[in-house]
């Protein structure tokens, strides 16, 4: 990769974050000594960053040139090891919001039977699909207490993001999914009733929530994907 697509891959990335929310071009400003002005005309195109400038906003936004990579070239190392699969183990953020998981993103490995993927199928729109496909995340007490007994605090839950059908995954039973509500993640089983998404937890004594579907809205786009696997 050449410093011209490096510096485009960059103005993606801080593009990105911008419409997820977690970044804004003034907070960038405070993080670089950088003029507003300065930047806005990067993230439009309208003027190149020096070497200096791109390192200063790569140490400020903590990532490394490795992140820049094509995602091709981040990731088939850690899909396949010689003892068989290897999951990346992310934060929540992570696992909502990223297609393509950075190496200075993974928190952990996960490592499973070599044949233990392979039988997994999948349902997902093209979009998704264009995601890395499993990833793992701890299940913190909060979000584990209302599935509990299936998840227990600290709990691996494994997500496939290539699922993210409201199809029943085995006929007669309820998909377990990692859901986006609001800012955050969430697993419950899922269900569409009139323009909602109805999240119930496996527990009863919790509470059942919805999440209003906005008009143009997709109720599969917040289906982060089905638990594949949990590990208590």
């Amino acid at each position: 990769m050449n410093f011209t697509q490096m510096h485009e891959r960059l103005r993606m990335e801080l593009l990105r974050r911008i419409q997820r929310g977690t970044l804004s071009v003034s907070l960038l400003a405070r993080q670089t000594g950088f003029g507003q002005a300065h930047l806005s005309n990067f993230l439009n195109r309208r003027r190149r960053l020096s070497l200096e400038a791109m390192d200063r906003i790569l140490a400020a936004q903590r990532l490394t040139a490795t992140d820049l990579l094509p995602p091709v070239q981040q990731s088939d190392h850690r899909l396949e090891s010689e003892d068989g699969s290897v999951v990346p183990l992310v934060s929540h953020a992570v696992a909502l919001y990223e297609p393509m998981i950075r190496p200075t993103a993974i928190q952990g490995l996960l490592h499973l039977p070599a044949t233990s993927l392979q039988s997994v199928h999948a349902r997902a729109s093209s979009v998704r699909l264009r995601w890395e496909r499993f990833v793992a995340i701890r299940v913190p007490s909060t979000d584990a207490l209302p599935m509990d007994p299936l998840v227990l605090p600290e709990a691996i839950a494994l997500i496939d993001r290539h699922y993210n059908s409201m199809l029943p995954y085995r006929p007669h039973r309820q998909n377990l999914y990692a859901v986006r509500r609001g800012a955050q993640l969430t697993l419950r089983y899922v269900e569409f009733l009139s323009n909602r998404l109805v999240l119930r937890p496996h527990n009863n004594g919790f509470p059942v929530h919805l999440i209003e579907v906005d008009p143009g809205e997709s109720p599969n786009e917040l289906l982060v994907g089905r638990i594949a696997l949990i590990l208590n």
